[in-house]
């Protein structure tokens, strides 16, 4: 293993990490699956310093980084939906939308050209939510009850951004695809 190899394993012990910390809030144990969602958040800073910092960025990393991001919040969403802690509408809107982008993303790439993705400032603000929204619920389900009010406005904030970001990357995506030719 070298150096520029580092971000990578973080990225992958980070994917890891989602089991323990999935386990951890099935067993209502929140305040623990808590602390390893900052070993989480953390270790996603640090991947991703490293890699930009030293140049050790790579077309490997470019995967793993946000799958990891993607395991853990998507295995949050489906817990804490099935808990009954975020309304199942929300969580079905979540996954909706992550494979609609992942499918439309893998069609694009392999019918029309490379994929070249850069997420748009709501899609960065819907990641944003949605990591808000778990790491909230999560401390209101363990160690800190907070107001009813901020995760309701939280949980409708989220959906509507999934909503829109959702919507504008197949109009963008759809509309670069008939911009190369291609009938979709």
């Amino acid at each position: 293993m070298k150096a520029r190899d580092i971000p990578n394993l973080i990225s992958f012990l980070r994917i890891l990490l989602t089991l323990p910390i999935v386990w951890l809030m099935f067993e209502r144990e929140f305040s623990y699956a808590l602390m390893l969602f900052a070993v989480a958040g953390f270790s996603d800073g640090l991947d991703g310093f490293l890699a930009k910092h030293y140049g050790w960025q790579s077309h490997l990393g470019g995967l793993l980084d946000p799958l990891a991001d993607k395991a853990l919040l998507m295995s949050s969403f489906l817990v804490l939906g099935g808990l009954g802690l975020i309304p199942i509408w929300l969580v079905i809107l979540v996954i909706f939308r992550d494979l609609t982008i992942v499918g439309g993303a893998l069609y694009y790439h392999f019918s029309v050209e490379e994929v070249d993705a850069d997420p748009s400032l709501v899609s960065k603000l819907n990641t944003l939510l949605q990591i808000l929204l778990v790491l909230l619920v999560v401390t209101d389900a363990g160690p800190l009850p907070l107001p009813d009010l901020l995760l309701k406005g939280l949980v409708w904030a989220t959906g509507l951004t999934t909503l829109i970001s959702g919507t504008l990357y197949v109009w963008i995506w759809t509309n670069k695809a008939r911009s190369k030719g291609w009938r979709v």
